[in-house]
Order: C-alpha cells, then structure tokens, then sequence
C-alpha cells in the first residue's frame, strides 16, 4: 500500500506525464475536426439558410425536413447510425471521416437557424435599398444582406464553434483517438481515472478560454469596422 506522500507524489507524476499525450491529441485531432467541421458546417448553413429563405417549395421543404432530422435527433446517435449502421448497407467510413460527415451535418442544421435568423433580422429597407439602386436579389443578398448579417451571426457561432470543441469528445466512441479519448487510454493504464479526467477537464478548459478570448477580439474588430 502507498503512503499519502507516495499516493501524491504518484498521480503528479502520473498528471505531469499524461499531460504533453493528451494535450498533442487535443491538437492533432481534436482541434482539426472541430476546425474542418465548423468549416464545411458553415458552408452547408448558408446553403440551408438560403433554400429556407427561397421561393422554391420543394427547397424549403427539403431544407426544414434537413433541420427537422439533425436538430431532433441525439448528435450520437447520428455518429453511430454514419459509422455503424452504414455498414449494413456496405458503406464503411473510417473513424476520423465519419466524424467529421456526423459534426457537419448536425452543425449545419444548428447553424443554419442561427444564419437564417441573422438574415431575417435585417430591416426590409436594406432590401429596398438595394432594389432602388438596380441590384438583383441575389446580389443584394451577396452585396449587402449577408455582410451585415455577419455582425449578428459572430456571437452565437463563436459559442457554437467553442461547444463544438467540447462535443468533439463524441468521437472518442468510434475510436478517434483525439483529446478525450487519449485521456480514457491514459486512465484505462493508470488506473486513476478521476485525477486523468479532471486533467482532460482542464485541456478543454484550455482550449476554449483561448477560442473565447480571440471570439471577442474577432467581435470587437468587427464592430469598430463596422463603425468606421
């Protein structure tokens, strides 16, 4: 049996080793996934947001019923319907790929409400505007819609992109090995699993107290360019 002082002095040892392992995982995974999926979620947004805003029926009705299916349903169950249930059908993906097709399609959906409800706050005098000066819809919307927009949009997708840090977590369940999970491998060995977790804890910690830092100097610039 250890001592009190050789209990201590084995799980800093065991922090200060572990450290390094989790945090290289939190930046050769987790950090790429979070990056590439609010990236390609973003973009699929916007598409989602345009088509619900349209005047093409079958648009918005295949946009709403997207949204309906990825915002009513457990991220993890869609994580494993992509990766495990694919392959009834002989469709395989590999962990990382099935990750990211999971994170995109659920962030779009959650994204594209942000976006849509961007747009439709912008006064209907822009519009016209934009209209009285010979723009097309479309290049209002390009022109002057979505810029401003993007003022209303900065904050709540600068949070989504941080839970999106944290809900990365997910993947460790199909076996990416990114922060979370190397943490699990690291507890599975030690056998000190609270001491382990609070040390991933306090990665994540990390990671988003640094995202929110740069959110809110990405916010302020955008205001003082916005007042200029």
């Amino acid at each position: 049996m250890f001592s009190n002082q050789e209990r201590i002095d084995r799980i800093i040892g065991i922090l200060i080793d572990s450290f390094f392992p989790i945090l290289k995982a939190g930046i050769q995974f987790t950090i790429p996934l979070t990056i590439i999926t609010f990236v390609l979620g973003l973009i699929l947004a916007l598409l989602i947001a345009l088509a619900r805003l349209s005047s093409v029926k079958v648009l918005i009705v295949l946009a709403k019923f997207y949204v309906w299916i990825f915002r009513g349903t457990p991220l993890l169950v869609q994580i494993f319907i992509l990766f495990y249930g694919l392959p009834s059908f002989g469709i395989t993906l590999d962990p990382f790929p099935a990750a990211v097709i999971a994170f995109t399609l659920n962030k779009g959906a959650y994204s594209s409400e942000i976006i849509r409800a961007a747009i439709l706050s912008i006064p209907k005098g822009q519009w016209e505007a934009a209209f009285s000066i010979g723009m097309t819809k479309s290049q209002a919307m390009r022109r002057i819609i979505i810029p401003q927009s993007i003022r209303v949009t900065l904050p709540p997708l600068g949070n989504s992109f941080i839970s999106l840090v944290k809900d990365t977590s997910l993947a460790a369940t199909i076996t990416v090995t990114e922060l979370f999970q190397k943490g699990q491998q690291i507890a599975s060995v030690t056998y000190e699993p609270l001491w382990i977790y609070i040390e991933v804890a306090f990665i994540y910690l990390i990671f988003s107290t640094v995202l929110s830092y740069f959110q809110e100097k990405l916010e302020l610039r955008y205001d003082k360019g916005i007042a200029k």
